[in-house]
C-alpha cells in the first residue's frame, strides 16, 4: 500500500486495518513521515517532527497487536499536537522565542491519555505565537500554510494542527481554542474542528490563553474520527480543577446518520455579522441541506449574540495579561509584534470592567441555554470569510473595510463564552476553490448530538468532498 493510499484513509479506517493485520503501525508511521518530510517544507504545518520516537512506538504497538492486546480503535495511529501541549523530552515552544528551548519534563494529560489508547505522537504542530491570534503567521517560525493555497493562511491559533490534518500529514491533530482558535482553523482548511464542553477535555499540562475561555479539542477530516479521539481525552483530571465529572459516553455510537425530528436554530445574529457574500450563500445552502435530510429548521435570535466580542475581548484580554504579566516585565522586546501589542488595552481595564464582562457573560449563558431549550443544536457560519492572503491586514464585507485577525474569529466567540461543546464542518467552497465551514453549537456535554450533525452532514455531501492540491508536492 503506497504512501498515498495510507495517509488519506480516517483514523477510523487505520485503526480497523491495523487491528485486522492488513498494514503494521510501522508501516503506517514510516507512510506518515515520509508525507511529513515531504510536505512540511512547502506548509511549515510541523514545528518539530518525533520520528525515532514515533517509529519506537510503533514497533511496540506491533508487538502489543501481535500478542492480541489491541488498546482501542486509535491503537497505532498516528496524532499531532499543537505546540503549546508539553510533551516530555520533547521541545515545546508555544509558538515563541521565549520557550524556543523549552524541554517539559512531563507530559499533559491528553498526551497520556492518547498514549494509553494506543496513538502514536509524530509532530508537534505550528502554531500563532502563544496562542493568542488567528492567523498562525508566526514571526519566529515563519507562517503556517493553508493546503488549499499556500499563499493563504490556515487560520489560527491551531493552524498547524488544521493544515496538517487537511493536507493528510496526520488523521488527527489536537487544538486548542479561546475564541475560535480550533473551528476557524477547521473552517478555513475544511475539516472537523471540535471545540468540546468547557472542563470535557483536560487542560493540565497546555500553556493558558485564558483560564476561563480556554479549551481543548481535535481537528479531523471527519466526525467519526473526532468522535473517536475525544472518546480517548475526555473526562476527569484531578489535575485540572476544572474538569468535568461526568461520565464519559460513547461518542462514535452517536453517529447514526440520521438528524430527522432534532430541532436546528440558525442564529440571526450571526448572519446579522457582515458576511462574504459567498459565505453566506453556502452556509444557507447547509442549512437548506439539514432541512432537506429532516431536520426542524427555524430561526431564533438571541439579541446579546451580537455582543460577544467586546465581552470575550475583556475576560481573554485580562486572563492574559494574568499569564504573560512577568514574561512581558522580563522579555517584551522577544515577544512578535502582533502578539505584544494585544497587551496595552488589557492592562488598562479595571477590576470592575472584569466584573461587568462576567455579568454579561453570566446573562449570555443564561440566553443561549433558554435557546437550547427550544432547539438541540445553533447553526451559522463559523467564519465570516474564507482564508485571506498570508499577511493581507483588511478586508471590505458589506462595504465596511474590517481589520483581518478580529473579524476571522467573529462568530466564533459565542461558544467559548457559554462553554458550550461546538463543530465546525466543511460545508462548501468559494468559486475559487477555498473552504467554508459550518458551525453547529449544541449543549453542555452533549458533543454526540454535534458531532451526530455533522456526520449526518457529511454522509449527504460525501459527494461533493474535495482534497487540496498537496498530493505532488516535492
Amino acid at each position: 500500500m503506497n504512501e498515498r493510499e495510507l495517509c488519506w484513509m480516517t483514523a477510523a479506517e487505520l485503526g480497523e486495518r491495523i487491528a485486522r493485520r492488513d498494514v503494521s503501525p510501522v508501516e503506517v508511521i514510516d507512510a506518515y513521515l515520509a508525507r511529513a518530510e515531504r510536505l512540511n517544507p512547502h506548509l511549515n504545518s510541523f514545528l518539530t517532527v518525533l520520528a525515532e520516537p514515533a517509529r519506537a512506538a510503533a514497533r511496540h504497538a506491533e508487538q502489543e497487536l501481535a500478542r492480541g492486546e489491541r488498546r482501542g480503535p486509535l491503537h497505532g495511529v498516528p496524532v499531532a499536537l499543537k505546540d503549546i501541549v508539553s510533551t516530555r523530552g520533547v521541545r515545546t515552544t508555544m509558538g515563541s522565542k521565549i520557550f524556543a528551548d523549552h524541554v517539559p519534563t512531563a507530559d499533559a494529560t491528553i498526551v497520556e491519555r492518547f498514549r494509553t489508547a494506543g496513538a502514536i505522537v509524530v509532530a508537534k504542530a505550528h502554531t500563532h505565537e502563544f496562542a493568542y491570534g488567528p492567523t498562525s503567521n508566526n514571526p519566529h517560525y515563519g507562517p503556517c500554510r493553508n493546503p488549499w493555497d499556500r499563499q493563504r493562511v490556515p487560520g489560527g491559533s491551531s493552524g498547524g494542527s488544521a493544515a496538517s490534518v487537511a493536507a493528510a500529514m496526520v488523521p488527527i491533530a489536537i487544538g486548542s481554542d479561546t475564541g475560535g482558535s480550533i473551528r476557524v482553523p477547521g473552517a478555513l482548511c475544511g475539516i472537523i474542528g471540535l471545540k468540546a464542553t468547557y472542563g470535557r477535555v483536560s487542560r493540565y499540562g497546555v500553556f493558558a490563553v485564558s483560564w476561563a475561555l480556554d479549551h481543548i479539542g481535535p481537528l479531523t477530516r471527519t466526525a467519526r474520527d473526532a468522535a473517536l479521539a475525544l472518546g480517548a481525552i475526555a473526562g476527569h483530571d484531578a489535575r485540572d480543577p476544572w474538569s468535568s465529572r461526568a461520565p464519559v459516553p460513547d461518542y462514535a455510537a452517536a453517529l447514526s446518520g440520521d438528524v430527522r425530528g432534532l430541532r436546528v436554530g440558525v442564529l440571526r445574529e450571526h448572519f446579522d455579522e457582515p458576511l462574504d457574500d459567498e459565505v453566506r450563500r453556502v452556509v444557507a445552502a447547509a442549512v437548506q441541506r439539514l432541512a432537506d435530510l429532516g431536520a426542524a429548521v427555524d430561526e431564533v435570535s438571541i439579541p446579546i449574540a451580537a455582543y460577544a466580542r467586546p465581552i470575550s475581548n475583556v475576560i481573554m484580554g485580562v486572563d492574559s495579561v494574568a499569564v504573560h504579566r512577568q514574561l512581558l516585565r522580563e522579555r517584551a522586546a522577544d515577544y512578535g509584534a502582533d502578539v505584544r501589542q494585544r497587551f496595552p488595552v488589557p492592562v488598562a481595564l479595571t477590576g470592575a470592567d472584569y466584573v461587568r464582562a462576567q455579568q454579561a457573560r453570566t446573562r449570555l449563558i443564561a440566553d443561549v441555554g433558554a435557546a437550547h431549550e427550544r432547539f438541540d443544536v445553533l447553526v451559522g457560519p463559523t467564519a465570516p470569510i474564507a482564508a485571506p492572503p498570508i499577511g493581507q491586514a483588511t478586508v471590505v464585507l458589506g462595504g465596511q473595510e474590517l481589520p483581518v485577525p478580529p473579524t476571522l474569529a467573529s462568530l466564533t466567540r459565542l461558544s467559548n463564552l457559554t462553554g458550550f461543546p461546538t463543530v465546525s464542518v466543511a460545508c462548501g467552497y468559494t468559486a475559487a476553490g477555498l473552504p467554508i465551514g459550518l458551525q453547529i453549537a449544541g449543549r453542555p456535554l452533549e458533543e454526540a448530538t454535534v458531532l451526530r450533525v455533522a456526520d449526518a452532514y457529511e454522509r449527504a455531501t460525501a459527494d461533493e468532498r474535495r482534497r487540496p492540491p498537496v498530493d505532488d508536492l516535492v
